[in-house]
């Protein structure tokens, strides 16, 4: 169904090349989606890491807030993409209610494979810097290979619970994440009495 091994190679490379330039390459489903979840990952990184830095203009952590949801809302967006492709792709000839379900979606575990490569690509970094002493580049080579070795157990999860469900062993569902936070009809502090949408 999809090359798990493909979608690590892509995250990676992508986090690589992305800190030159950040530019889409992928036009063909799902790898559009897995790339588009991919991005929005690594913008919400970097904003993260500006929005905790401490003494920072007060502009600077609002602006850096405002770019996390709106990252944060698109990245789940993708993810759900992801996974309306992968059911699209099923046919089950099995009737879903004898079927297993799955709580966790091939979007959601492809996010998490995401976020562990850029998680091991800053691991790596910190590794090789030449303004820290041995016993930091030590600690942080190690960090890398627990990431390494949780990149490879979760994209053999993720293999086998493709396999099962393009083998009718497994059902799971799209997950709308539903987020509250960015709607000004659900978020008591942006329908307020008084307050400018």
């Amino acid at each position: 169904m999809i090359d798990v091994s493909k979608i690590v190679d892509l995250q990676s490379l992508n986090i690589i090349e992305w800190h030159n330039k950040l530019i889409e390459k992928e036009v063909e489903f799902p790898w559009k989606f897995i790339e588009e979840n991919n991005k929005w990952n690594f913008c919400l990184w970097h904003e993260e890491d500006i929005a905790r830095v401490v003494n920072i203009d007060l502009e600077k952590i609002v602006a850096a807030k405002r770019k996390i949801d709106k990252f944060n809302q698109e990245r789940n967006n993708a993810m759900e993409k992801i996974d309306e492709w992968v059911l699209s792709q099923v046919k089950y000839s099995a009737n879903l209610k004898d079927l297993p379900l799955h709580s966790e979606t091939p979007g959601m575990m492809i996010d998490r494979l995401s976020i562990l490569g850029l998680k091991k690509y800053h691991m790596d970094e910190q590794a090789y810097r030449k303004d820290v002493d041995d016993k930091h580049k030590a600690m942080c080579y190690n960090k890398s290979k627990i990431l390494y070795e949780q990149i490879f157990d979760l994209s053999t999860c993720l293999e086998n619970v493709l396999f099962k469900i393009e083998q009718n062993q497994l059902q799971f569902k799209v997950y709308r994440q539903l987020k509250m936070y960015n709607d000004p009809n659900l978020n008591p502090e942006l329908y307020k009495k008084g307050y400018e949408k």
